[in-house]
């Protein structure tokens, strides 16, 4: 091969190796989440806002959707809008909306501090602090947001991850699903 047909084959091979790294980077990014929703890890009312505290079971015959964030992520503070207006749009049904609230600081660990954001957020659905990680291990979770949906019989039939508006292309998907599972 000559040195100029060794040039014009350099920028294909790039490209041929750049797609390999981004679907690579795609694959990684998923989320390979337990058969079913795992059991609440903490049980002390301390952990909970907007809620006593919940066990799986209290939420059988309900559509749940586990928003797992924490108060020091842009992505989940961004996706807070779109989650209020699911939370709007199926409020007359058999849905709630559980978030997960585990922190990868320890200025995260603070309840006071989890407190200003839900109220600043206006969130009003259950949260439980999960400074241990015990519930992010038990969902095999790895990202900042991530969400969870759960079906009435507590079978988790989908998980997606990151932000989250209105309309994008995971929106319309997880609406969808929560649509379907609500008429099982």
């Amino acid at each position: 091969m000559t040195k100029n047909q060794l040039i014009k084959r350099v920028p294909l091979f790039i490209v041929f190796a750049l797609t390999l790294l981004v679907s690579a980077l795609v694959y990684a990014a998923k989320i390979n989440p337990p058969a079913t929703m795992p059991e609440f890890t903490q049980v002390d009312e301390v952990a909970w806002f907007n809620s006593k505290p919940l066990r799986s079971e209290d939420l059988r015959g309900k559509v749940v959707l586990i928003d797992v964030w924490t108060y020091g992520c842009w992505n989940c503070y961004n996706s807070f809008p779109w989650l209020r207006g699911v939370e709007e749009k199926f409020a007359d049904q058999a849905f709630t909306v559980i978030g997960i609230h585990t922190p990868e600081f320890d200025r995260e660990k603070e309840r006071e501090n989890v407190l200003k954001k839900i109220e600043e957020f206006e969130l009003h659905h259950p949260v439980m602090m999960d400074n241990d990680k015990a519930y992010w291990r038990a969902l095999r979770n790895r990202y900042w947001p991530a969400y969870y949906i759960v079906d009435k019989k507590g079978n988790i039939r989908d998980a997606f991850i990151g932000e989250t508006h209105e309309g994008d292309r995971r929106a319309k998907k997880i609406e969808k699903l929560i649509s379907k599972l609500l008429k099982e």
